[in-house]
């Protein structure tokens, strides 16, 4: 059962307090006070919220003004309403300008009018509170906010410290046990051990990128460099690929210096660079081309002969962790390759663009020149 509304009436004259009561008391509470005193006493004993006062302007000892006054600091978000005569309206236009009355009514008031007032009072007593209920739902929620954003920053220093310190000693004894004498399957189970925590390390140095481009903290050194560049950076994974589906490359740069950094632009290339490998079809070509889109930006193009993207999976597939095992084909991995190379980008102001072309997919980027 939804709890009536209280308003609260004060007026020197009973008559007039007793007939407001009777007008209201069906739809709501109604506290009465004769007397501008006997009303303070009432708000400090009735600790539920009144949604409305109403007050005659004229009462022995303290005004109606400055009664309402008073019950600013208890009740800011009541409704206040002033009775008043005709002769009384100058005084009060300056309660109401700063914002102490909501609205005044002349004695006699017309009945329709004082409920229609009361009734909108009402109501803009209860938006009130729920945009004050609301306001504290998104301050809670803010610090929550907050609170996820310390964790996450606290986890990236835990995988920088708690994880790759550890780590760090696993792969570096396992390099040791590799330069000893191992029989054929002690070399397979150390390179297998070798191998998992590389496999490791990539996903530690991959989930610090995205996290510290998130939290704004990844450490970028911009400096010119040749677009020729990029092609003496490209890791060997992709060149394996790339003779593994019986595939070629083909290089179109362009004599422009860009600014970036170069370990980082290489490595999302790199990257783009596998998955059209990976996804496009045997036997296919795969095209890096670099051109100038205006005389102080160049774009990097990679772009495959294979199966579409469907629309609806573009922009997910940019999701750290997102993996679709029927439409991307990934037999392995953490779904990071994509997110790390867009947190890249956005740390060089720019970032990926994928679109089905008639042949496959292209996946762009541009970067500042000189």
């Amino acid at each position: 059962m939804i709890a009536k509304h209280t308003i609260l009436v004060v007026d020197d004259e009973a008559g007039i307090v007793d007939a407001i009561e009777r007008m209201f008391r069906t739809k709501y509470n109604v506290l009465k006070a004769t007397s501008a005193t006997e009303g303070l006493k009432i708000l400090d004993q009735h600790p539920e919220p009144i949604s409305v006062i109403i007050t005659d302007q004229r009462m022995p000892n303290m005004t109606g003004v400055e009664f309402l006054s008073k019950t600013l600091a208890t009740r800011p978000d009541t409704t206040r309403i002033l009775l008043t005569g005709y002769t009384d309206v100058q005084s009060v236009i300056g309660a109401i300008n700063s914002g102490q009355v909501y609205r005044y009514i002349t004695k006699p008031w017309d009945t329709v009018d004082l409920v229609t007032t009361v009734d909108r009072g009402i109501e803009r007593f209860a938006l009130s509170q729920e945009l004050k209920e609301k306001n504290q739902a998104l301050a809670e929620a803010l610090n929550e906010l907050k609170t996820l954003d310390k964790a996450k920053n606290d986890f990236m220093i835990l995988i920088n410290h708690e994880l790759k310190t550890p780590l760090t000693a696993i792969l570096s004894f396992t390099e040791l046990l590799k330069e000893g004498r191992l029989d054929d399957e002690q070399s397979l189970c150390v390179n297998r051990i070798y191998k998992s925590g590389m496999r490791l390390k990539h996903l530690i140095d991959d989930s610090l990128t995205v996290i510290s481009a998130e939290t704004k903290t990844l450490k970028v050194k911009s400096k010119p460099f040749s677009c020729t560049e990029l092609g003496g950076k490209l890791n060997s994974d992709v060149l394996s690929e790339l003779i593994r589906k019986n595939q070629k490359l083909d290089l179109v740069w362009i004599e422009k210096k860009v600014i970036g950094d170069l370990d980082m632009i290489s490595g999302a290339l790199s990257r783009l660079l596998h998955n059209a490998a990976k996804f496009g079809q045997e036997g296919s070509v795969i095209l890096l081309h670099a051109f100038l889109t205006s005389p102080h930006r160049v774009r990097f193009s990679v772009s495959n002969h294979g199966s579409a993207i469907p629309i609806d999976l573009i922009e997910k597939i940019f999701n750290p962790f997102f993996i679709d095992e029927n439409v991307m084909n990934h037999s392995a991995g953490m779904g990071l390759g994509l997110a790390v190379c867009q947190s890249i980008l956005k740390a060089h102001q720019s970032r990926l663009k994928i679109e089905n072309t008639q042949f496959g997919v292209e996946v762009s980027f541009e970067l500042a020149c000189l």
